[in-house]
C-alpha cells in the first residue's frame, strides 16, 4: 500500500468516525445500533465495524447494548483551552453569581451562528428544557450569543444573522432588523437579554467576558422564570461578574 493509499484510509476512516460521533447530541446521548446507523448515515456494517474500533480506543463505550460517547473522548475535551483556561477562570464568578440569585448560571461561547454551553450550574432549581454542557443555542435569540455578538466584528454577525431566523416562541425575534437594535443596546446597558424567546416562561440576562485585548471571547448568564429574572434587578450583578471574569481570565493569558 502506497503513503498516499494508507492517507486515505486514514482519513477515510476519521470520516467515518466523525460521522459516528456526529450522531450524538443532547436529545441522543444512547444509541441502538439501529438508531446509529439512521443517524450517522452510513451503512450498517461499516458503523458496527467502526463503532467496535471506536469502543477499544475508548471513543464510545457500550453498556447494556447502546452506544454512547466514552470515557477518553471526555478526558481529551478536558484538555481544550475553552474548558480548562476559560472554565477554570470564569467558575468561581459563576458559583459566586449562583450563590447570589439562586437561579441557573451559564457559560458559553460562540461557535458559528450557535452558542456553545461550556458550563452551567443548575443546583436545586433545574431547568431540564435548557441545553445541557456540551450543546448548543441559537445566538440570535439567546441572551449568550448577543452579548457576544454585540462586541463582534460586522462579517461574525451577518453571518449569525444569515437566512432564516425561526421563531422559537411566538416572543423569538425573527428579523435580522430586531436583532440588531437588541445588539447596539447591550452595550449601553452592559448586558443582552432574552424575554422568552428560547422557552416561554424562561427569561435570560447575559454579559460578554473580554480577553486580555479587549476582545469578546465569551459571555455567562443568569436563565430561570420570567418572574424570578427581572433586567433590572439582576443585569448590574451579571455585569459585574462578568467584569471580574474577564479580569481573571486576562490575567491568565
Amino acid at each position: 500500500m502506497s503513503p498516499a493509499q494508507r492517507d486515505e484510509g486514514v482519513e477515510g476512516g476519521l470520516d467515518r468516525a466523525a460521522a459516528i460521533l456526529g450522531a450524538f447530541d443532547a436529545a441522543h446521548r444512547e444509541l441502538t445500533l439501529a438508531a446509529l446507523v439512521a443517524r450517522c448515515g452510513l451503512p450498517r456494517s461499516t458503523t458496527h465495524r467502526t463503532a467496535d474500533k471506536m469502543i477499544r480506543l475508548g471513543w464510545l463505550d457500550k453498556p447494556a447494548g447502546r452506544y454512547r460517547i466514552g470515557n477518553r473522548l471526555f478526558e481529551i475535551a478536558s484538555l481544550a483551552p475553552i474548558r480548562l483556561e476559560l472554565r477554570e477562570a470564569v467558575l468561581p464568578f459563576l458559583q459566586e453569581l449562583h450563590h447570589a440569585t439562586k437561579i441557573t448560571v451559564q457559560l458559553g461561547v460562540l461557535d458559528g451562528p450557535q452558542v456553545l454551553v461550556v458550563e452551567k450550574i443548575t443546583g436545586h432549581r433545574a431547568m431540564p428544557m435548557l441545553s445541557q454542557v456540551g450543546g448548543t443555542i441559537p445566538a440570535y435569540c439567546s441572551a449568550l450569543g448577543r452579548a457576544i455578538l454585540a462586541y463582534c466584528e460586522p462579517a461574525v454577525i451577518d453571518a449569525a444573522l444569515a437566512g432564516d431566523l425561526p421563531a422559537r416562541t411566538p416572543r423569538t425575534l425573527t428579523s435580522a432588523v430586531a436583532v440588531m437594535r437588541e445588539l447596539t443596546a447591550v452595550p449601553v446597558r452592559g448586558w443582552a437579554v432574552d424575554r422568552e424567546e428560547g422557552n416561554i416562561g424562561v427569561s435570560c440576562v447575559a454579559a460578554p467576558i473580554f480577553g486580555p485585548l479587549g476582545e469578546v471571547v465569551a459571555a455567562l448568564s443568569v436563565t430561570g422564570p420570567s418572574q424570578l429574572v427581572r433586567a433590572d434587578r439582576i443585569g448590574p450583578a451579571v455585569r459585574m461578574a462578568a467584569a471580574a471574569a474577564s479580569r481573571a481570565y486576562s490575567l491568565r493569558r
